[in-house]
């Protein structure tokens, strides 16, 4: 009597499940998916030559900073902004506006 009651309740539900999965499967592929995920080889590799060619950036960075506080410091790069620019008056404001009289 018990055995009856249980599949009372789920035989229909398998059924129904069953039935889903028939309808679904003309509409969706229900194969397992392929988990093979390609190889990241490619990113990798794009990866590794930005990290290099940064590193290089950055040695390069600092070399040309050294170059500057050495010539900072032997006074080979003298310059000022007002002896080496010339001076330009700023433009003259414009003119007023004409008055404007209402009729």
């Amino acid at each position: 009597m018990l055995y009856k009651g249980v599949l009372k309740r789920v035989l229909p539900f398998f059924l129904t499940f069953a039935a889903g999965l028939f309808v679904a499967s003309f509409f969706v592929s229900i194969a397992t998916p392929s988990f093979s995920f390609p190889r990241k080889s490619h990113k990798y590799r794009e990866m590794h030559r930005l990290r290099m060619e940064n590193n290089d950036l950055r040695k390069s960075n600092s070399e040309l900073r050294k170059q500057l506080e050495e010539a900072h410091r032997n006074s080979e790069l003298r310059f000022s902004l007002d002896s080496d620019f010339p001076r330009f008056d700023p433009p003259p404001p414009p003119a007023p506006r004409a008055p404007r009289f209402e009729r």
